[in-house]
């Protein structure tokens, strides 16, 4: 293919700007959390030191219950409906005790209605992400907010990110995801096939000053707020109540916490 001189220069000019100073202006929009097409912070946007969720499964009566968060989340997000297990694309879903908390479901005397309880699943957004350290492109990256991104177009489908994860909270276009899409929201990006996908914590929400679609969905099942702000309401939770985490024997750190049991411990 030929290629006259104004072409080169123009390629020329764009790969000396991402390779000598796109790491700086690349590194500046990821500590302010901001999108490439942003000038400056929208006034109205969330802020927080290390953002989290905590769950209280019993506030989650029925399917509807869970269902409504589902959807609320793949909605907005176009996640598709393939109808078949081995190629499902899952940002939040519900799982078992057993599946969820597998180092302690074996306890025989725990209490049984807790052990046949659903519990939702989704990226934990840990503090020391084990994908992060593994992808080659950087492709997933934590924020300084502490939610651990996903950016679609930088990944090239290793797969290296689902394999150090160790929470399954990640998934992989198998087949192409737009045909098996809904309805589509034309205010977030759709994706291709060969590529990773997962819980983004609603980033594009939360700059826009609004909750995540789950935790909107939820009524009061799901909290989000600052985990490092010892008066937001996810920390009075954890303080009063018993949580837990998922794995936390490994070190990652999640930043989502299980409300288990209603009594208050404060």
């Amino acid at each position: 293919m030929s290629m006259n001189r104004r072409q080169f220069l123009k390629i020329a000019g764009v790969s000396t700007v991402l390779g000598i100073g796109g790491g700086t202006v690349i590194t500046g929009l990821r500590k302010t959390g901001l999108e490439a097409s942003q000038v400056s912070p929208d006034p109205r946007a969330l802020k927080a030191k290390r953002w989290g969720f905590v769950v209280d499964v019993s506030k989650l009566k029925s399917d509807e219950d869970y269902q409504k968060c589902i959807d609320a989340c793949h909605g907005i997000h176009n996640v598709p409906d393939i109808g078949n297990p081995k190629d499902e694309v899952k940002w939040i879903w519900k799982d078992t005790y057993e599946r969820t908390f597998p180092t302690t479901s074996e306890d025989e005397l725990m209490n049984k209605e807790l052990k046949e309880k659903k519990f939702f699943l989704f990226c934990n957004h840990c503090a020391q992400p084990a994908c992060v350290r593994v992808c080659p492109t950087k492709a997933t990256f934590k924020r300084q907010d502490g939610v651990v991104m996903q950016d679609m177009h930088r990944c090239i489908g290793c797969r290296f990110c689902m394999a150090a994860c160790p929470f399954g909270a990640r998934s992989f276009n198998y087949r192409d995801p737009r045909p098996f899409i809904k309805k589509e929201n034309m205010q977030f990006p759709t994706r291709m096939i060969g590529v990773v996908e997962k819980c983004t914590m609603c980033y594009e929400r939360l700059a826009i000053g609004q909750q995540p679609a789950c935790a909107e969905a939820s009524n009061g099942a799901i909290l989000f707020g600052d985990l490092d702000d010892p008066n937001s309401a996810v920390r009075k939770v954890i303080a009063s109540k018993f949580t837990i985490r998922r794995k936390p024997e490994l070190g990652t750190q999640p930043s989502i916490y299980y409300v288990i049991g209603g009594a208050d411990h404060a």
